[in-house]
C-alpha cells in the first residue's frame, strides 16, 4: 500500500483513487480511499515515531542491529 506519490508504479502497489480535475470522487471511491488511509495510518505513525528517536538519525552500524533496535523501540512505544 502506498500514497499517491507512487502512481504509475508496479501493479503490486495499491494506491488511493485519484480525483480528476474538475470532478469529485463518487461515494464508493471516497469510501475506498478512507479504508486505504485507515490501513496505512499505523505504519505511517510508527515510522514517524521511529524518526524521532536519535539512535536512528545518527546510526552508523549494522542494519541487523538497527532492525533489533527498531523492534525494541516499537515495543517501548506501544506500552506507553
Amino acid at each position: 500500500m502506498a500514497d499517491l506519490g507512487y502512481l504509475g508504479a508496479e501493479r503490486a502497489i495499491v494506491t488511493p483513487i485519484r480525483r480528476r480535475p474538475g470532478k469529485e470522487l463518487n461515494p464508493r471511491q471516497t469510501s475506498l480511499n478512507r479504508a486505504h488511509a485507515r490501513m496505512r495510518y499505523p505504519v505511517e505513525r510508527g515510522m514517524a515515531r521511529l524518526k524521532t528517536w536519535r539512535i536512528f538519525r545518527k546510526a552508523r552500524c549494522s542494519p541487523t542491529w538497527l532492525t533489533t533496535a527498531a523492534k525494541a523501540v516499537l515495543t517501548l512505544e506501544s506500552h506507553r
